[in-house]
């Protein structure tokens, strides 16, 4: 379980890092997710640990049921999403931060009950 993720309200968010796609924030003692309307009613949740390791970085080892868990609560439990892993040409790793794209319509190559 990931525990209660709390919304952070809008005036906590830090104003250097202004980004109009950003609609929402949650947090808790594990986790900070991140939510961003992208084009096509698609949405974004950029989600990283709240604890850094020696180098300041945050924390790796975000699993997958914990990310399954973090889609649920902040509400897209009936929504399908995906994880990217890109051509090596289009790779961004600038931090320990996972991001799930979640879609407006069911995928049609995911598995059903």
């Amino acid at each position: 379980m990931i525990g209660t993720l709390k919304p952070v309200p809008k005036e906590s968010w830090p104003v250097k890092l202004h980004d109009p796609k950003r609609s929402r924030v949650w947090v808790n003692a594990y986790f900070l997710v991140q939510e961003f309307q992208e084009e096509d009613g698609v949405i974004r949740l950029s989600i990283n640990t709240t604890s850094t390791g020696a180098q300041g970085r945050w924390k790796d080892g975000i699993s997958w049921d914990a990310l399954q868990d973090i889609k649920n609560a902040c509400g897209y439990e009936d929504r399908d999403a995906v994880e990217i892993y890109p051509s090596a040409n289009d790779v961004v790793n600038v931090a320990n931060m996972r991001h799930l794209w979640i879609v407006k319509d069911p995928i049609p190559f995911a598995w059903r009950r």
